[in-house]
C-alpha cells in the first residue's frame, strides 16, 4: 500500500443515512469538516474531502415502503436533499459518494472477499437483539428497560429479537489486537471521553459480529465464493450488514480495490469526523475489518456531540427540528457557520437558541469585527484618498498588536488539528478585541489634526492586522472573508497563510468600504 505524501490530507464526514431529511446536526458535521478541509488547503495541503449518503438497510427499505415508493427512488430523492444541504452550507467536498453506486458495490464485494480469504468470515445463525433504527446488534447487558416491560437499545431505539442465518466476522479474535492498536495510537479516538468508552467496551470482551441479513433485500448482496460453497439453501440472497457496506465507502472513493487508482495514495484517511452515536462502528468494527483485510486503518476518528434546541432534544414529534436551509435563509450562511463552531467546544453537546445566535452575530461579528473594519477602512477612504499607506516605524504598541496577529496561523494550526474550533476562534477574537483597543488608544481620527504620518502608520497597522485575521478566518466564513480581503486590497492569489509574509504594496487603491456584518434586529411576530 502507498502511504499518502506528507502534503496530502484525506478527510471524511459520515455518510448520512437517507431515512429522513437533513437537519442542523448534519449541517454541523459537514461545516466542521469543511472548515478542516479549507484550513488544510489554506495551509498548502493536497486535500481530498469526502461526503455522501448511506442508502441501504432495513430502515431505508421500511421508510420507502411507508412512503409508497421504490427504495431506489426514495434514496435518490433524499440523497439529493443531502447534496443540496452540503451545497447550501458552502461545503467544499471533492466527492459525494452514494452507496448505491456500482463503484461502491464493487469495493464492498472486494473487501468481503479479502476478509473471507483471510479466514475471518464463517456461516452461522444469528439470534439476538437488533435495533432497526440504529442498524445495530446489542447484547442483553447493553439493553435498558422501556415502557410496559419492553427493552430498548442504549440509544433509546426499540429492539426486536432476531433469528436468521448469517455470516459472521470473527470480531472476538480482535480484542487484544485492537487494544494494542489503541495503545500504540493514543490519538486514534477523540475526544478522550469517547476513547474511554471504546476502551471500556473492548476490554469487556468482543463477540463475533453478524455481517449479513436475510430478512430484507435492500442492500449490497454478499458475493458468492468457491471457498464458501453455496449460500444457505433456500435462502440464497444474503444482504451485507449495512455497517460493513457503509464503512467501505471511505475506501470506495479512493478507488479500492484498485490500489493503483489516482486517489489511492490518500489512504489511510487522516480523519473521520462522526457523531458520538456511531463511534463504536468507526473505532472498533472499522479498524478490525481493515486490519483483517490487510489494509491500514484510518489515523483518527473524532466524534462530536449532539445539539438540543432551546434546551430540548430535537424531535419531529415535538416539531423543533432545525432546518439548516431555513436558518441560512434568515441569518446568512457565514453567521450560521460561525455560530455553530463558536458556541460550544467541538466534541461536547450544545444547545441551539435564536438568542445565542443573534448575540454572537451582533456582538462578535457586527460590533467586534465588522465595526473594526468599517472604522479603519473609512478613515483610509476619507483621510488617505482610499490609498493603502506604507508601513512605517513601529512603536511598542504597534509591535505588540502586529506580533499577536502574526502568531495567529500557528495558534490556529494547533487548535484546528485538535478540532478545537472554538479555541481557534477565541484566539482570533483576542486579536480582534486587542485591535479595537489599539484603534481607541491611537485615535487616528485625532492624529489627523496633529500628526498625519503617525495617522498613516496606525491605519497601515490596522490593515495588516485585519489581513491576518481575515486570512485565518477564511475556512470559517469564506464568503464574508473574501469580501473583507478584497476591501483590504489583498489579491485573490495572495490569500494563503504563506502570503502573509509578503507585505501588501503601499499605494494600492482600496475599494470603497462596505459593511460586511450587519446587525440583526428581531422583528415582532
Amino acid at each position: 500500500m502507498t502511504e499518502p505524501t506528507k502534503s496530502s490530507f484525506y478527510l471524511t464526514t459520515p455518510i448520512y443515512y437517507v431515512n429522513g431529511e437533513p437537519h442542523i446536526g448534519h449541517a454541523y458535521t459537514s461545516i466542521a469538516a469543511d472548515v478542516l478541509a479549507r484550513w488544510q488547503r489554506l495551509d498548502g495541503k493536497d486535500v481530498f474531502f469526502l461526503t455522501g449518503t448511506d442508502e441501504h438497510g432495513q430502515k431505508v427499505e421500511k421508510a420507502a415502503l411507508d412512503a409508497g415508493i421504490a427504495p431506489q427512488a426514495f434514496a435518490d430523492t433524499v440523497s439529493k436533499s443531502f447534496r443540496d444541504m452540503a451545497d447550501a452550507m458552502g461545503v467544499s467536498y471533492d466527492d459525494f459518494i452514494r452507496t448505491t453506486e456500482p463503484r461502491h458495490k464493487e469495493a464492498c464485494a472486494a473487501l468481503w472477499r479479502r476478509l473471507e480469504a483471510a479466514g475471518q468470515i464463517y456461516l452461522g445463525a444469528y439470534e439476538g437483539w437488533y435495533a432497526i433504527r440504529d442498524e445495530a446488534f446489542y447484547g442483553e447487558d447493553e439493553l435498558i428497560a422501556g415502557p410496559n416491560g419492553s427493552k430498548l437499545a442504549p440509544s433509546g431505539a426499540t429492539v426486536e429479537w432476531v433469528r436468521e442465518p448469517s455470516y459472521f466476522f470473527r470480531l472476538s479474535e480482535w480484542q487484544d489486537r485492537l487494544l494494542a492498536f489503541y495503545e500504540a495510537h493514543p490519538d486514534f479516538i477523540a475526544p478522550q471521553a469517547r476513547r474511554n468508552e471504546v476502551l471500556s467496551f473492548v476490554r469487556g470482551g468482543l463477540n463475533d459480529l453478524s455481517i449479513s441479513r436475510t430478512t430484507f433485500r435492500w442492500g449490497v448482496k454478499v458475493p458468492r465464493s468457491d471457498d464458501m460453497g453455496d449460500q444457505v439453501p433456500g435462502d440464497p440472497a444474503h444482504i451485507m450488514y449495512v455497517w460493513l457496506d457503509a464503512l467501505t465507502n471511505y475506501l470506495s472513493a479512493c478507488g479500492f480495490p484498485d490500489e493503483t487508482a489516482e486517489r489511492w495514495h490518500y489512504w489511510p484517511a487522516n480523519l473521520h469526523l462522526v457523531g458520538k452515536e456511531i463511534v463504536r462502528f468507526h473505532a472498533i468494527y472499522w479498524p478490525a475489518f481493515l486490519m483483517a483485510a490487510g489494509i491500514a486503518p484510518p489515523k483518527r476518528v473524532y466524534s462530536h456531540g449532539w445539539w438540543t434546541v432551546e434546551g430540548e432534544k430535537m424531535s419531529k414529534s415535538v416539531g423543533n427540528v432545525v432546518d439548516p436551509n431555513a436558518l441560512v435563509a434568515e441569518f446568512g450562511l457565514d453567521p450560521v457557520r460561525f455560530f455553530l463552531l463558536r458556541e460550544v467546544p467541538f466534541g461536547n453537546d450544545g444547545d441551539f437558541s435564536r438568542r445565542a445566535l443573534i448575540s454572537r452575530m451582533n456582538v462578535e461579528l457586527a460590533n467586534d469585527l465588522g465595526n473594526l473594519a468599517q472604522r479603519s477602512l473609512s478613515l483610509i477612504a476619507r483621510n488617505c484618498d482610499g490609498v493603502l499607506p506604507a508601513q512605517g516605524a513601529h512603536t511598542e504598541d504597534d509591535t505588540i498588536i502586529l506580533s499577536a496577529a502574526a502568531a495567529l496561523p500557528g495558534l490556529l494550526r494547533a487548535a484546528i488539528t485538535r478540532c478545537a474550533f472554538h479555541e481557534a476562534l477565541e484566539e482570533v477574537w483576542k486579536v480582534i478585541r486587542a485591535a479595537n483597543g489599539y484603534i481607541d488608544r491611537q485615535a487616528p481620527w485625532a492624529l489627523k489634526k496633529t500628526d498625519l504620518a503617525r495617522m498613516a502608520d496606525v491605519l497601515r497597522v490596522l490593515v495588516d492586522v485585519q489581513r491576518a485575521v481575515a486570512t485565518v478566518l477564511q475556512p470559517f466564513m469564506p464568503g464574508s472573508m473574501d469580501r473583507m480581503l478584497t476591501q483590504l486590497g489583498v489579491p485573490a492569489q495572495g490569500r494563503g497563510l504563506d502570503d502573509l509574509a509578503t507585505p501588501l504594496p503601499a499605494g494600492t487603491q482600496l475599494p470603497a468600504p462596505a459593511g460586511i456584518f450587519p446587525r440583526h434586529i428581531e422583528t415582532a411576530p
